[in-house]
């Protein structure tokens, strides 16, 4: 018996241009995520478009300027971690699945406390620079992370309670 196998291949490959303009855009991506770490808003004016847009649920965030205060408000935590689990990049978008954690100092409208969750970042890219962004989480992870940091607020609120107890006694 034969058997007649076909397969038709799709698979494009990338020109030297092409290759440039992904690295570009994930370049850019990166650099976003390390202002978010360290609070530098130095570089976003190379990577984010003037007219950028946030579709996220962080405010209304339109424009560079406002995405530079939001960085510059979660300054507070400090120790907030973003590993790349896994990108995916070509001419006209970054998608990035990222593990966030750390301690929230409470701003954001988020409680206090540690926090660990995973989300999908979505990018459109214009010649290189971030022209809108979307977030994904699972709401199943932001429901465990409220819990999260919650309990550490309970734990922090207890333990100041029984401190106020000693000095009265």
């Amino acid at each position: 018996m034969l058997l007649l196998y076909s397969c038709n291949d799709n698979t494009k490959v990338a020109s030297a241009s092409e290759n440039s303009m992904v690295q570009r855009n994930l370049d850019a991506s990166h650099t976003i995520s390390k202002a978010f770490e360290t609070g530098d808003v130095s570089g976003i004016d190379s990577v984010v478009a003037e007219d950028f847009v946030d579709h996220s649920d962080h405010g209304d965030i339109k424009g560079r300027d406002s995405l530079k205060a939001m960085v510059k408000m979660m300054g507070g935590n400090k120790n907030m971690k973003m590993d790349m689990k896994h990108e995916v990049a070509d001419e006209n978008y970054v998608f990035s699945w990222m593990r966030f954690y750390g301690t929230s100092d409470g701003s954001m409208g988020m409680p206090a406390g540690p926090y660990d969750m995973n989300a999908v970042e979505v990018s459109r890219m214009n010649d290189g620079k971030i022209v809108e962004h979307w977030e994904f989480v699972n709401m199943q992870e932001m429901a465990k992370m409220m819990q999260q940091m919650q309990g550490a607020n309970s734990k922090m609120n207890g333990a100041a309670m029984d401190s106020s107890k000693m000095k009265n006694k």
